[in-house]
């Protein structure tokens, strides 16, 4: 009986795994935008069967309902707003020195990320971050709630207006025209 259950916990890994390193790879190999979008659906899914199989029922339905859900059909609304159609001239850019700012902002954000890991002497990370494990249970929706509305609440205020952000730059963006040489103004 032990034998039969951990093949098909193996099994389960080992299917959620390849559900998430092809959706992965098919995100950044695929040309088509929408395709890409539907491949990180698989990935999500992928996700949620892993969380799934380490009993996290409540992670496993937010994965499918708010990330598979909610922000792919935000990333597919973009990408349409966009449009997908449109023959892009790759060497004009919409916004003057935005490569270098990309460049010095990736710099930094690596500069100070290896900063804080040489400051913690390199340590990855604790079991618990908040101090206490959540319970196993009924209770642990509570306590996941509580730690959300108090003591992360900038990180998911923040996290809001980020995509929120995100949301009117692509409106502005797919709004203004790039002025291509040698077109009457």
């Amino acid at each position: 009986m032990a034998v039969t259950y951990a093949l098909a916990s193996e099994a389960v890994f080992a299917s959620a795994a390849v559900l998430i390193l092809a959706g992965a790879v098919a995100v950044i190999t695929v040309k088509n935008p929408v395709h890409a979008a539907i491949s990180l659906i698989t990935t999500l899914f992928g996700v949620a069967v892993a969380f799934v199989a380490q009993s996290a029922d409540f992670l496993a339905a937010v994965q499918i309902i708010v990330y598979a859900g909610a922000i792919v059909v935000l990333f597919l609304f973009v990408i349409m707003f966009l449009g997908v159609d449109r023959t892009r001239v790759v060497s004009l850019e919409p916004l003057i020195g935005q490569r270098a700012l990309a460049a010095v902002g990736v710099a930094i954000t690596v500069a100070g990320l290896v900063a804080l890991m040489w400051r913690s002497h390199w340590v990855t990370g604790a079991p618990s971050v908040s101090g206490h494990p959540l319970a196993s249970g009924a209770g642990n929706v509570h306590q996941l709630g509580t730690a959300v509305f108090t003591t992360y609440l900038f990180a998911f205020e923040a996290t809001a207006a980020l995509l929120v952000i995100a949301v009117v730059g692509a409106v502005l963006l797919a709004r203004r025209e790039p002025s291509e040489e040698g077109s009457p103004s």
